[in-house]
C-alpha cells in the first residue's frame, strides 16, 4: 500500500486512528519519502486527503520533529490557506519543530503572529505555545517576552487560565512583574469564577 492508501479516508474510516498509526509508521522507519509524499498531497484536489496529510505530519512532528524541518516552508506557506484545517495543523506542525530550528521560526514570527491575530482558536493557543518556547531561548527572550505579553492582552477569556498556566516555566526576576501585572489587568474580563481563579493562583505563585 501507498501512504495515500493507509489514510483514513483511503480506508473509509472517519475516525483518526489510522493517521496516527501511519505517522508512528513513519517515524519507527525514519521514512523520508512518505514525508515527501505527505507534504505533496497537501495539495490535493481531495480535501479529505488534504487533512488526512497534515494530520499525519503533525502527528510525525509531535514524535520526531526532524523528519519536517526539510519542509518548514510548507508549512509557512499554509499559514495563508483559506482552509482552517491546513492552517491550525500547519501551526500545529510549525510548533512542534520550534525547539530544534527556533531561528527559522524566529525569523517568520511576524507571519506566524498575524496568523494567529486572524487564525481559529487552536491557531492562536499553537503560537503561544511557540511564544513561550522561544522565550526559554535567550537570544530571542526579549522580543518574544513581549510578543507573549501582547497575546495574554488580547487573548481570549477562555484561553487566558491555559496560557497563563502554560508561562510559568519561563518565568523569571526580570520579567515577573509585567507578567503579573498583565494578567492582574485582565482579572475584571473573565466572567467565570473557576477561571478566574486559575488565574489568579498563578499570580499568587509567582508573587510568593
Amino acid at each position: 500500500m501507498t501512504v495515500i492508501e493507509k489514510l483514513a479516508s483511503a480506508l473509509d474510516r472517519r475516525d483518526e486512528e489510522p493517521n496516527i498509526e501511519l505517522a508512528t509508521q513513519v517515524v519507527v522507519h525514519n521514512d523520508e519519502e512518505a514525508v515527501k509524499e505527505l507534504i505533496e498531497h497537501l495539495s490535493n484536489k481531495n480535501k479529505n486527503i488534504q487533512n488526512d496529510c497534515i494530520k499525519v505530519l503533525y502527528e510525525i512532528g509531535d514524535r520526531k520533529p526532524s523528519l519536517l524541518i526539510d519542509y518548514s516552508n510548507e508549512f509557512f506557506s499554509l499559514l495563508n490557506s483559506k482552509s482552517n484545517r491546513l492552517q491550525w495543523g500547519a501551526m500545529t506542525a510549525i510548533n512542534s519543530m520550534t525547539n530544534d530550528v527556533p531561528e527559522i521560526i524566529f525569523s517568520n514570527i511576524e507571519q506566524i503572529i498575524g496568523a494567529g491575530d486572524k487564525g481559529s482558536v487552536i491557531t492562536k493557543d499553537q503560537v503561544v505555545n511557540i511564544l513561550i518556547k522561544l522565550c526559554s531561548i535567550k537570544t530571542y527572550e526579549e522580543v518574544t517576552f513581549k510578543l507573549l505579553i501582547d497575546q495574554l492582552v488580547k487573548s481570549p477569556t477562555n484561553q487566558l487560565p491555559m496560557y497563563a498556566e502554560r508561562s510559568m516555566d519561563i518565568i523569571n526576576e526580570e520579567n515577573k512583574h509585567l507578567f503579573i501585572e498583565t494578567l492582574n489587568s485582565r482579572l475584571d474580563d473573565i466572567e467565570k469564577e473557576t477561571k478566574r481563579k486559575r488565574v489568579e493562583k498563578v499570580i499568587r505563585k509567582l508573587g510568593k
